[in-house]
Formats: C-alpha cells, structure tokens, sequence
C-alpha cells in the first residue's frame, strides 16, 4: 500500500512539474505577434526581407525524395509552400520555443510520398546534412534568435535517451538551388499565417 501511495505521488510531481515546464516555455510568434498553433498554416520566411523568398520543395537530383529549400530571389519574391507544426507534447496547441515538433509542407508533389521534414544523407563536400521529406518524421524545434527564429534538429523530449548530432538549419547554395541543411550558420526565419 505505501509503495502504491508513494508511486501516485511521485507520478503527480512528474504531471505537475511537466505542466509547470510547459506554462514556463514561451510560445513562438508569428508576424502578427499571435502564437503559432497546431495544424495552422504559415509561410516560413527569411526573417530578413530581400533575401530570398519562403520554404519549398526542390528536386535536387531528377529523383523524389524531394528536399526542403528556400524560393530564389526573382521579381516577385514567393512565399513558397506553407507548413503545419505539430507538438510532440499530446494536447499540446500552441507552438512552444524549443519544445519538440514535426513541420509538414502543404502541398501536393509529383512524388508518391509524405511532405513531412526529416533529416537526409551528408553532403560530402561540406559534411551539412540536408533537410528532406518522404519517410518518417523527424522531430525539430524553433529557437529564438537575433532577429527572428532559427530552426534546430536536436530531439529532446521525442527521445530523452538519444545523443544526437544537434544543428541549425541554414541556407547551401547547390547549382543555383538553395537548400535548408544543418551543421552550418543558422538562417533566421519568420512566420506568416496563411490567410
């Protein structure tokens, strides 16, 4: 009997110190400074204008998986694809800074396969990991930074015993092509909401 009230009282420290952690951790904000929320759409763009435009899908070699990369800069600057986030957190409805996420284009593609992000092979040249989909899905996260938010590859609450190789995502200019890839200087982002 004492170590069932001893197990209860453990696993309601863990509830209430795992609530506490959640109400602690600030929410991400879009550009209208409103949180973002599960299953919304938004267009992640350059945190810097002019830059280039938002996130799509490229196809970098003729082949699916298609990769996660940035829209050139042209005349008319596109938004690009726009993405849904989902907490690992169950329940969870706002969009949290560093708290583990799936990101998942909205968009249709030519390849049989999912839009959501996962990690993919290491550039040899440059030892960067692209970012990808097709597959099963990674866990991300958003951090704030200078000037806007950085998008980091570091599973924490998905995989407590995991020791990832943890890295930012930035910008590797390929033949023309811009690819969002890890390991390099973080490229700072901002959220729309799609209307």
């Amino acid at each position: 009997m004492r170590s069932t009230a001893l197990a209860v009282s453990f696993f309601t420290l863990w509830l209430i110190s795992m609530a506490l952690c959640t109400v602690a951790q600030t929410a991400v904000l879009d550009t209208n400074g409103l949180p973002l929320e599960t299953g919304v759409e938004y267009y992640a763009l350059p945190a810097i204008t002019d830059v280039a435009g938002g996130l799509t899908l490229i196809n970098r070699n003729n082949s699916c998986p298609l990769y996660v990369g940035q829209e050139p800069i042209a005349p008319v600057v596109s938004q690009g694809f726009p993405v849904t986030f989902k907490p690992y957190a169950e329940g969870e409805t706002i969009i949290r800074e560093s708290r583990d996420l799936t990101v998942t284009f909205q968009a249709f593609t030519n390849c049989i396969q999912s839009t959501a992000w996962r990690v993919g092979e290491e550039d040899l040249e440059t030892g960067r990991r692209f970012l990808v989909t097709g597959g099963e899905a990674d866990y991300f996260a958003i951090r704030s930074t200078t000037g806007g938010y950085s998008l980091v590859w570091c599973p924490t609450e998905s995989c407590p015993t995991c020791k990832p190789r943890c890295g930012s995502a930035g910008i590797l200019i390929e033949n023309n092509k811009r690819l969002l890839v890890l390991d390099g200087p973080a490229f700072p982002f901002r959220f729309r909401r799609v209307n």
